[in-house]
């Protein structure tokens, strides 16, 4: 067997909504919704569906909790533009920008926190 890629990766969340805004209003990403109404996030090829704490989806995580992960996301545009951006939304930067290693190796990268205090790596790699 030989993985090609991530399709997708489940949040579970305190509170949909607010988890929704964050990613759209902040990040930029398209939320949808599928199946039974449930929602997702949509970026480039890849989607975070979310999950609400107490009600999640099986299967699920053994133990699924708000807060949990550690996200990292390229962005494009450059890293100063994403700082701007985020500036102006009043998003507090926790660390950066600092040197990092990817799957593709060294990038450049910055970090803030989402509502349920998941750290999220925004990053950029060298052209």
């Amino acid at each position: 067997m030989r993985i090609d890629r991530l399709d997708h990766l489940v949040l579970t969340v305190a509170d949909i909504d607010r988890t929704v805004a964050f990613y759209t209003e902040v990040l930029g990403m398209e939320e949808v919704t599928f199946g039974a109404g449930r929602r997702a996030l949509m970026f480039g090829r890849s989607k975070i569906n979310l999950h609400q704490r107490g009600r999640e989806f099986d299967p699920k995580a053994h133990v699924p909790t708000p807060g949990s992960a550690d996200l990292c996301f390229v962005v494009r545009g450059g890293l100063e533009a994403v700082l701007a951006s985020l500036g102006d939304r009043g998003v507090a930067v926790e660390v950066g920008p600092v040197e990092r290693t990817g799957a593709m190796g060294p990038m450049r990268s910055c970090y803030v926190r989402d509502p349920d205090g998941n750290p999220v790596e925004l990053a950029e790699y060298p052209d």
